[in-house]
This record gives structure tokens, sequence and C-alpha cells, in this order.
């Protein structure tokens, strides 16, 4: 392709390759400018009428002007090649940026707050990008970013709904995901838990996409990451991440609620509109600069001192304190109850705190109990934390079953951190030895006869 000439346009060298195409630098001979071309897979514009879709979602897109989005000139056809005309950006992508470590707070702030700035103005467009990475945002030798690929994740999706990663469905993944993860591991690893569900994704699918960039503009990594896709997937949909504040001591703790907001799971949960997220990033941004930066508020200092409660966890202490409270309160005023009163106090404290204290190993038993009944599955191990399941040839179904039980036990749990959960297959017998002489094991089965037991 180098040396061509597509149209007026002179390829002169390729810039980057991915899902979406390959990109090229080129010259306009007709407006002696450099551009950025990309040319698109055969596959995904073949069809006609997606073509004639795919053609009027681009003009939509190409009408959202703002300094932070690089601009979509024109689509062009020559002979079997069909190309996106784009603006070209000299410049350093933000992951590239981040490996060198070259942004400091200030400029991951201001990288931030502009590239937050115009989403916004795209999504009051209508415009939703569904494909926001590091990758995807540059930032010119003067320092201003450009966000690239403005729409195309969805012109590329097949189906129109949105249910995809770069025109990739959720069951092309899981199919990509166990044998060419690493084609799709860079997208995978900033998409949304709607979409790592297979569900449609708008406008707070980019707000959370957004919160990993700042999150690994801040920290220098990645806040879900996994062996394979699906176990990155499933960090996405079902794991918290760690807080900013404890990787970076000079986070500010308001910065540390931006990006905690934009990464909540639930889509209501989040930020419903970024500009809002601009005006509190511009906050963070004058807090620093004038070194006067506000602290952990109060009902956050709470939360730490409770020990980290769920919300379940709150209501039942509450409940057990205010009957305790109560029978105390009662006592004091009859103090001629005696010591059978006193007794049926501590009893009732007592059956209070066991109920606590041993929740978690209630809700381990009874994930095991279940997920030992799924014909699929071969062992089941908890240790500090953490389940392993063995299983013959995992389906998607198996995952979301496996998934949805995880939840369920976590939504129970009255204190104490979610227990999280890795999936294994197709491993060896040196494997599963090691396994089996590992502590925690709760589950095997018995392959030889069919039985299953529970240790």
């Amino acid at each position: 392709m180098i040396g061509r000439t597509l149209k007026n346009y002179v390829v002169e060298e390729m810039l980057g390759k991915g899902g979406m195409g390959v990109v090229y630098r080129a010259l306009d001979t007709r407006l002696n400018r450099r551009v950025a071309l990309k040319v698109l897979p055969p596959e995904l514009v073949r069809d006609d009428d997606r073509r004639r879709r795919f053609v009027q979602e681009a003009r939509a897109a190409s009408a959202v002007n703002h300094p932070a989005i690089a601009q979509i000139y024109e689509i062009e056809e020559d002979d079997e090649n069909v190309f996106i005309v784009m603006e070209f950006v000299d410049g350093s992508t933000v992951r590239e940026l981040v490996g060198r470590k070259e942004l400091d707070l200030n400029a991951a702030l201001e990288v931030g707050i502009q590239v937050a700035d115009a989403l916004a103005r795209a999504h009051e467009a209508g415009i939703v990008h569904r494909d926001i990475k590091s990758d995807n945002v540059m930032v010119t030798r003067d320092g201003h970013p450009k966000i690239l690929d403005f729409g195309l994740a969805k012109l590329l999706d097949p189906m129109g709904d949105g249910a995809t990663v770069s025109g990739i469905n959720r069951t092309q993944i899981e199919t990509l995901a166990r044998t060419q993860a690493g084609m799709i591991m860079g997208t995978v690893a900033y998409m949304s838990p709607e979409q790592a569900r297979g569900l449609p994704a708008d406008r707070r699918s980019d707000i959370f996409s957004f919160g990993i960039v700042m999150f690994e503009m801040v920290t220098g990594r990645l806040p879900f990451e996994g062996g394979s896709a699906l176990d990155t997937m499933h960090a996405i949909a079902y794991e918290q991440t760690q807080a900013v504040t404890s990787l970076r001591s000079d986070v500010p703790w308001s910065l540390q609620r931006v990006i905690e907001r934009c990464l909540q799971k639930k889509p209501e949960d989040r930020y419903q509109d970024l500009r809002q997220a601009v005006t509190d990033l511009k906050g963070v941004k004058r807090g620093i600069e004038s070194g006067v930066s506000s602290g952990m508020p109060v009902s956050e200092r709470l939360r730490g001192w409770v020990g980290g409660f769920s919300t379940r966890g709150v209501v039942w202490a509450a409940l057990g304190g205010a009957i305790i409270g109560g029978l105390i309160f009662a006592l004091l005023l009859n103090a001629r109850q005696g010591i059978g009163s006193v007794l049926f106090v501590a009893g009732i404290g007592a059956l209070l705190y066991r109920r606590f204290r041993n929740r978690g190993q209630r809700e381990m038993r009874r994930f095991v109990k279940k997920t030992s009944a799924m014909k699929e599955v071969r062992l089941v191990s908890f240790h500090d934390g953490q389940f392993t399941v063995v299983a013959d040839k995992p389906t998607a179904k198996s995952y979301l079953k496996l998934n949805a039980l995880l939840t369920t036990a976590n939504q129970r749990l009255f204190r104490g951190e979610p227990m999280t959960m890795i999936v294994r297959e197709d491993i060896d017998a040196g494997e599963m030895k090691k396994l089996l002489s590992s502590p925690g094991v709760q589950f095997l089965r018995d392959d030889a006869s069919g039985a299953r037991r529970r240790l």
C-alpha cells in the first residue's frame, strides 16, 4: 500500500493496525496537507445496506466539532478499498505516554478534562464512542489531546445495537478469547460492565471507559486485568478495583472520588453527564495548584471505621445494636431484673455476633454446594478470599451461571472484601495434583466412579 495513490491521497507510511483497519499517513495532493487514512477490512463494508448505514453514521460523527476530537473529513472508495480520511495527529498515544512515565498528575488532569469535555459534546449530539481507551487518545507535540475513531465502534457494529466491542460481538469475543486473546485484550481491558455482559451500551459506557483511562493515567496501570479476555471481562463486570489513593500517595481524595464514580458497576450509579465530571476535575486541578485539597469527608472515614461493612451488614448491625441497646436500657430502668436478664441480653448479643462472624463461611459453603451441582465442574477450592473452579469445557452459559452465583454470595455478605473467582479448564494431571495439595479444596468430583463429594 505504501506509495499507492487512493483517489487524491498518496500513501506514505503505515501508522498502525487494529481490529477496525490499517491506518496510514498520506498526503492530500489537492489541499497539500497530511491526513490519516483508515483502510477498512472488506468484510466490514461488503454488504450494501451496511455500507449505506456506515456512511450515514460517519457523516453524523463528522459533524461533532471539538478541539479534542480528531475530525473525520470524508469516506472514499477506490476499487476494492473503502477508507476514511481523518485528521492526522502528530504525537503520542496516552498509552505510550504512560509507558514512558511522561504524565504527571497535572498533565493527567488536563488531558482528562479535555477528553471528558469532548465526550460530553459528542454525547449531546447523540454520538457514543464505545471504544474509549488509551490507544484511542493521542496527545499532540504541543500537549493537546485528541480522541481518535469517534463513532467508528458503533459504525462497525453489524447489528446496530451497540452490544459489540470494535465490531466484535460477545460470542466472537468468547471464541477469540480461547484462541487469539491477544488480538482483543487491549480493547477488552477498557470495556464497561454492560459491554462485558453483552448488553447494549450508551453514553454511560463511555463514562466507565473514561474512568479506566483516568485510572491508568494517574496510577500507570489498568484497574482490571486477567490472564485471558474472559478473566478480564469477569473482573470488569464483578470485581471492585483498588483505590488510586492506595497506589499513589499524592492523589487527593477528590480525584479518587471522580474516578470511583466513573467506575461504578451500575450505569445509574455513574455520572450521568460528563459535564459534571469536567466540573469536578477542574475543582481537583484548582485544589492541587493552590495547594489546598479537600480531605476525606467524615462519612467516608466512618465507612472505614466500621471495617468495610456492606449495606446488608450495616442494616443488621444497626438492628442488632438497637435490640441490645433497648434491652440494656430496660435493665437499667429496672435494676432488680437479676442475673437472668443479664444472661439473656448477653445471649442475644452472642447470637448476633456469631451471625456476623460466620456469614462469610456460610456463603462460601453455599457457593460450593450450588457450584458442585454443575456437571462440568470438577473441583472447587477457596483460599484467601478467592474461589478456584476447575471445569470441563465451560461454555458462556457456565461462566454466566458461576458469575451469578458469586454475585449473589457477595451481595449476602455483611462485611469484608467481596470474594473473587478464577475459572480454569483443560488442566493436566500435574496441575490437578498441585491444586489438590494446596489448601482450601472444598469439592472434588470422583471421575472414576462418577460420584460427587464435598470435602
